[in-house]
């Protein structure tokens, strides 16, 4: 047994309840300065990909404001809820890897789904489309 009374620290986070098992930071000004900023940059530039229509191709442009989003997605989780391998012990880490494999999965699903019933599909002329009840 320790001699030692708690310190007036001790006697805070207990009746507070200020431990809530969690490492993660609450951020700095700082922190959120520099997402702010790169959020602004994420959004920008798409907007002027597509108003100065900076490539030829319709769909280079929408895959580069598709790797923009991503990477807007990542900044948003870092620098404002703060998710890192290291929060609530790995588990929000674990349920966000859990969550992108699920979309993945329902998405690719579905767009194999869709080819494969645009590509099995009986072909109709226009005017079998009249004769349709």
């Amino acid at each position: 047994m320790s001699s030692q009374a708690p310190s007036h620290e001790d006697a805070f986070e207990a009746h507070h309840g200020h431990s809530h098992g969690h490492e993660a930071g609450h951020g700095t000004l700082t922190s959120y300065v520099t997402g702010f900023v790169l959020s602004v940059i994420l959004t920008a530039v798409p907007f002027w990909l597509v108003m100065a229509d900076v490539f030829d191709s319709a769909l280079l442009t929408a895959f580069f404001i598709m790797m923009l989003g991503a990477v807007q997605i990542v900044v948003h989780m870092i620098f404002f809820l703060h998710m890192n391998t290291r929060s609530e012990g790995g588990w929000t880490m674990m349920a966000l890897i859990f969550t992108v494999l699920l979309v993945a999965i329902a998405l690719s699903g579905s767009l194999w789904v869709m080819h494969h019933l645009n590509t099995n599909m009986m072909p109709m002329s226009p005017e079998m489309m009249k004769n349709m009840p």
